[in-house]
């Protein structure tokens, strides 16, 4: 090889590592989504009932990435949808969460992320039908996981049954207006836990490889805070 296509080869791997830095500079260190505050009012380790509410859709339509699998949590105050993933819990309460499923299906890598796991009874109710597992390799089943590994907390998100892999028919706008009588088929999935006694910070992600685009499926908005991975954060 000459020099100067040597020369040009490094010229192009530089700017090619410049690029990946500087993404994950602007994704990683400045991208500051919202903490949606579920723990104001409430006693700690009383074991208190909270409602946390989410919805993950097919894309956001309000990010720079508008095509990116995302999910959305319902401000506890305003009832709002806002694009984060991140939210707070008070420490030693029951966690009842209701996540709409707006996204169609993924199978799943492993159909050990199928199992409910680390939930009250290690349940999950789909439109009011309880489940231990979803088989995904059965028929297109799952579209997402909502896992928190440091509580062994793991629940398979149900596709809405009508919907296969015809994006087109998905909810086009985020976000996604459950009990709109015109709004396209969705899951409501709704399980219960306990969060940790001990303070902390409680990494969770979506198990299914949904980002589109990006080697092994794992990429983009799979790492991506605000997208399909986030933090509970548990406060005393």
């Amino acid at each position: 090889m000459s020099l100067p296509a040597r020369i040009s080869l490094l010229v192009v791997a530089f700017a090619a590592v410049v690029a990946v830095g500087a993404f994950v500079v602007l994704h990683y260190l400045f991208y500051n989504p919202p903490v949606e505050n579920y723990a104001s009012g409430v006693t700690p380790n009383t074991g208190a009932t909270v409602h946390v509410v989410m919805q993950e859709d097919p894309q956001n339509t309000v990010s720079s990435h508008p095509d990116w699998v995302s999910y959305f949590i319902q401000n506890p105050q305003t009832k709002a949808w806002v694009h984060t993933t991140l939210f707070q819990v008070p420490a030693g309460s029951r966690i009842d969460m209701t996540i709409y499923g707006f996204d169609g299906c993924t199978p799943l890598r492993n159909p050990v992320w199928g199992q409910v796991t680390g939930t009250i009874g290690d349940l999950e109710y789909v439109n009011g039908k309880p489940y231990h597992q979803i088989n995904s390799w059965s028929g297109c089943n799952v579209g997402h996981t909502f896992s928190i590994p440091g509580i062994n907390l793991n629940v398979p998100m149900a596709t809405p049954g009508l919907i296969q892999s015809a994006k087109p028919g998905l909810c086009a706008t985020s976000p996604c207006q459950p009990g709109d009588p015109k709004a396209v088929p969705y899951r409501v999935m709704t399980f219960s836990f306990n969060s940790p006694h001990a303070t902390g910070v409680y990494f969770w992600q979506c198990r299914v490889p949904c980002g589109g685009g990006f080697l092994t499926g794992f990429g983009g908005p799979m790492q991506t805070i605000g997208f399909m991975t986030g933090n509970m954060d548990v406060v005393s």
